[in-house]
C-alpha cells in the first residue's frame, strides 16, 4: 500500500503506558496536528464561540459536558482539519463506546493507534515518580533518581508522591480504563481501522508504530 499526504488518527493508552510520549513522536515524525479534546473544549470556551457558551454552562458548574455537545465540538474541529486537508491525531476521546459510534459517523477515523503495556509495568514505572511540589519538578526512583534520595537536588526539600501515583491508585485508573476501553477498542476492530501494540517501554514500542503509521502516510523524518 502507498503512503498517502493525509491521515486521520486516533491514539489510545491506560494511564502511565506513555501515550503522551508517543503522541509527540507521531505529530513530529509525520507533520500530523495533535488534536486534544481538552484543548479544543477550553479553546472554545474561551473564545465564546456558540458551542463553548453552552460547554461553559456545564463546566462552570462542575458537570460533565453532555455527549451531543461534546461531539459537535470535536466533530466540528475535525471536519475542520480534514478541509483543509490536515492530518490529525486525536487525543481525549471518544471515551465511551457511544461517543466513538457518533464520531465514526461524524468524522470516521482511518487508523487507531492503540498501545497496550502490562499493567503490572504501568504499576512499577508510576510508583517510582515523585515531585518537587514547588517547582513541578519529577524525580523517578528507576531512572531519573535524585541524588540525595526523597529530596529534590536543587533545593534539598522533601519530595512528594501524588495521592495519583500510588500503587492502589494507578490500579483503580487502569481498572476504569480497562472498563472503558474494552467495547471501544472492539467496535474500532470491527471497522478494520484498529492497530495495536504492544511492549514494556515507549522505545520498545515506538518502532512498531512508526513502521505501521509509514505504510500509511509519509514520514517527515526517517527513524
Amino acid at each position: 500500500m502507498s503512503a498517502s499526504r493525509r491521515l486521520s488518527s486516533l491514539i489510545m493508552g491506560a494511564p502511565g503506558s506513555g501515550k503522551g510520549t508517543v503522541s509527540e513522536r507521531i505529530v513530529r515524525t509525520f507533520d500530523m496536528l495533535h488534536v486534544s479534546s481538552g484543548d479544543i473544549l477550553r479553546k472554545m470556551i474561551r473564545d465564546k464561540t456558540e458551542l463553548g457558551v453552552q460547554a461553559d454552562k456545564f463546566v462552570s458548574n462542575g458537570q460533565l459536558v453532555p455527549d451531543d455537545l461534546m461531539l459537535k465540538i470535536i466533530g466540528s474541529e475535525l471536519r475542520r482539519l480534514s478541509s483543509a486537508d490536515s492530518s490529525w491525531l486525536l487525543d481525549g476521546f471518544p471515551r465511551t463506546k457511544p461517543q466513538a459510534l457518533s464520531l465514526f459517523e461524524i468524522a470516521p477515523v482511518q487508523v487507531v493507534i492503540s498501545l497496550d503495556v502490562p499493567f503490572d509495568v504501568i504499576i512499577d514505572r508510576v510508583k517510582g515518580r515523585w515531585i518537587h511540589p514547588a517547582s513541578g519538578r519529577v524525580y523517578n526512583t528507576d531512572f531519573n533518581a535524585p541524588k540525595v534520595a526523597g529530596r529534590d537536588d536543587e533545593t534539598g526539600e522533601p519530595l512528594v508522591q501524588r495521592e495519583d501515583d500510588k500503587p492502589e491508585s494507578v490500579k483503580r485508573r487502569l481498572e476504569i480504563y480497562s472498563q472503558m476501553a474494552g467495547p471501544i477498542l472492539e467496535f474500532y476492530g470491527q471497522q478494520n481501522v484498529l492497530a495495536q501494540f504492544s511492549g514494556n517501554t515507549t522505545n520498545e514500542i515506538w518502532p512498531k508504530v512508526y513502521e505501521y503509521l509509514a505504510t500509511k502516510i509519509e514520514p517527515k523524518e526517517k527513524l
